[in-house]
């Protein structure tokens, strides 16, 4: 084929593609078959790899993803990505609805729209192009992740014709339950911890690395907001009606109310039909419709003043508790979960509920055959809030924790001022042992990433690792072959899990490249009981080696800033064992770091003198990113609010009994958008 043949077949094939992707995607309607469309697809790819000069931007052939990035460039919005101001009850509607009508000094509309639960994006697209995608961040600044959502084939790379020069519009990508559950399905066989939500599978989906792992996890995406309307509508819902005419996708359910009695009832409606959706919702936003109004409300300094959102309560409901079962932990901690008469909550049949520990069952007086209230807020396995005492049978009795370990038996203990029993086995009890591998692993840890839990548990199957220094003794060739069969379950057939080529050589590396990790982050890895990453960096930047650390006193160790007396005990009585010696002494001869080299510098001392509580689910950062910041600029952090606290940082799906606390110790409450001012 000629040069000028190509490329004019190129330019059809592109087209064609787009449109038959919207028609699937966006309209539900498609003109091809699956076929058709695949090898329309695959005629592309061949051309664009003989041609790459006639390679278009806006190609369908960017969805199935690029190289990947080591790091994600950080970009400042043009507009602002402000959070918008919650209430829970009608009550505070109506009091929004006042203030605004005030303020304007007329009858107001509002459009009521469905609030996704996902991950808030920005889209610019230039002469009709996606140019950038970047995350909301802490509003100003966010990450690039173009590559990435170019994989999300509900967002076009071309807008349709008659789109203006420079187009920008905000919305949120979620991940669909249907995807979610198949999602975790698959990694439950594979022996990985499951999601604990869509949100977080969606957040953690565009923050991968790499794009092809991307498009392998199909999100999907509704726009809601264009922050400036350059003349070419002049009410938010009529630049919904333009997002839409430009092949974008926004929320169908959007809606046009004009009294407080329209918005209550939509309000109501989705509270009672949100469970239908193929995607999670934790509320309605709902926004002053004219934009002039919008302009004339303005702003506060975190959110705007014409628009709010009404958050719903977690889903409830009452079941039978049938059994009890106890878990062990990581740490040797015992975790009581209730087995439930299944039940639909929220969408799902619920089947288990977390019990807490001992104190909770007692104070809940939880018997056996109880009618309870069980209640999901948007995790995996939703709690047990109480009891209908009305409904106790006669025979039911109260709950007698179990006193030995259900894993191992040893008797539990339980340490005066602590919620848990624990089982003191750690290096003998089967699930001490797993998760203590697992936690060595882990990416806060020495980040062996090639090696997930399903592959710890294969790996102690097999009894070629008993602790973590087994690790740096494995070869290629114990782990090439290694096999595990998945019994047959729910209707699913038996699976086989084998280690090939290339998986053992990853695993090998991953083990070696460890080595080089710093000495806090391998004191954290070990797992030592009270030894969270903060401790442990303050442990090894104060004692310099774990050798200075093996050999300190009591005194000594609480000497150290926020070590106390429980920290300090633990690090004893760790360090007094002879396993725990020659375990270090193993690790030594393998050649990890067991001295602290260098003491990051600050990045500022804004912070000093000040402590912080942090809690809740951030955008910008995780929470131990967001701790690392206040280390890095000379702040401290602190496990429990206190009077010594200076803030608590507040992020999403903050417990009520923490904000209640800081409000009685007079502790100032600030946002994630707070907290970056004090440090900018």
């Amino acid at each position: 084929m000629r040069p000028e043949e190509a490329k004019s077949r190129i330019e059809t094939l592109v087209l064609l593609i787009n449109r038959y992707n919207h028609e699937y995607y966006m309209e539900s309607n498609p003109s091809v078959s699956d076929f058709q469309f695949d090898q329309l697809l695959k005629e592309l790819e061949t051309l664009e790899q003989q041609f790459p000069e006639f390679l278009l931007p806006y190609s369908p052939s960017h969805r199935v993803g690029g190289a990947p990035s080591k790091e994600f460039a950080t970009v400042t919005h043009r507009y602002p990505m402000l959070s918008l101001s919650n209430t829970y009850s009608s009550a505070e509607l109506a009091e929004f609805d006042a203030r605004v009508k005030k303020a304007i000094g007329e009858e107001v509309e509002y459009v009521c729209e469905l609030k996704y639960d996902g991950l808030s994006i920005s889209l610019t697209y230039e002469n009709g192009i996606l140019k950038q995608a970047v995350t909301r961040g802490d509003g100003n600044q966010g990450d690039d992740v173009t590559n990435n959502v170019k994989t999300i084939k509900t967002i076009p790379l071309q807008l349709a014709p008659g789109a203006p020069d420079f187009f920008e519009i905000r919305g949120e990508i979620i991940m669909p339950k249907s995807v979610f559950e198949k999602l975790n399905t698959e990694r439950e066989e594979n022996g990985e911890l499951p999601f604990a939500n869509p949100r977080n599978a969606a957040s953690g989906s565009v923050k991968m690395q790499d794009p092809a792992a991307v498009a392998r996890r199909p999100l999907d995406c509704f726009l809601y907001q264009i922050p400036v309307s350059n003349g070419l509508f002049r009410t938010h819902m009529e630049g919904l009606h333009l997002a839409k005419k430009l092949g974008l996708k926004v929320s169908p359910q959007a809606k046009l109310c004009r009294s407080l009695e329209e918005i209550i009832s939509f309000i109501n409606y989705w509270d009672e039909h949100r469970d239908g959706l193929d995607f999670d919702i934790d509320g309605i936003v709902i926004k002053v419709n004219r934009l002039d109004l919008q302009d004339q409300l303005g702003f506060t300094a975190k959110s705007p003043r014409w628009a709010i959102a009404y958050k719903y309560k977690a889903k409830e409901a009452e079941t039978v508790l049938l059994s009890i079962d106890y878990q062990v932990g990581r740490t040797g901690a015992v975790t009581p979960v209730a087995n439930l008469k299944p039940v639909l909550l929220a969408g799902t049949i619920v089947k288990r509920a977390s019990l807490h520990n001992a104190d909770i069952i007692k104070s809940l007086d939880v018997r056996i055959g109880d009618t309870v209230l069980v209640e999901k807020g948007g995790e995996i396995i939703p709690k047990i809030i109480g009891v209908s005492l009305e409904k106790r049978v006669v025979e039911a009795k109260p709950v007698e924790f179990v006193t030995d370990c259900p894993e191992c038996g040893t008797p539990l203990v339980r340490t005066e001022g602590e919620a848990a029993f624990f089982c003191p086995n750690e290096d003998n009890c089967p699930p001490q042992i797993k998760g203590k591998l697992e936690h060595f692993i882990s990416r806060k840890a020495m980040n062996i990433d090639s090696l997930g839990e399903g592959k710890i548990e294969m790996l102690w199957e097999a009894g070629l690792v008993n602790n973590v220094a087994d690790l740096y003794d494995l070869t290629y060739d114990q782990l090439f072959g290694l096999s595990k069969t998945i019994p047959a379950s729910g209707g699913k057939p038996e699976k086989k899990l084998s280690f090939k080529e290339k998986t053992a050589e990853n695993i090998i590396k991953g083990i070696k490249n460890s080595i080089n990790e710093p000495f806090h982050k391998l004191l954290f890895a070990l797992g030592i009981r009270f030894v969270g990453a903060t401790v442990a960096k303050k442990l090894a930047f104060h004692f310099k080696s774990i050798q200075h650390i093996c050999d300190a006193t009591f005194d000594e160790l609480i000497a150290v800033e926020d070590i106390g007396e429980r920290i300090a005990d633990s690090l004893l009585t760790w360090f007094a064992r002879p396993e725990h010696t020659m375990l270090i002494s193993r690790l030594e001869q393998h050649g990890l770091q067991l001295t602290e080299i260098n003491h990051e510098p600050l990045t500022s001392g804004l912070l000093s003198g000040k402590s912080f509580v942090v809690s809740g689910v951030f955008s910008q950062f995780s929470r131990e990113e967001l701790k690392q910041q206040i280390e890095k600029h000379g702040g401290k952090n602190l496990s429990a609010l206190s009077a010594q606290t200076s803030y608590l940082v507040a992020g999403e799906n903050m417990g009520p009994a923490k904000k209640a606390k800081a409000e009685k110790l007079g502790i100032p409450i600030i946002s994630e958008d707070d907290f970056l001012k004090l440090i900018s």
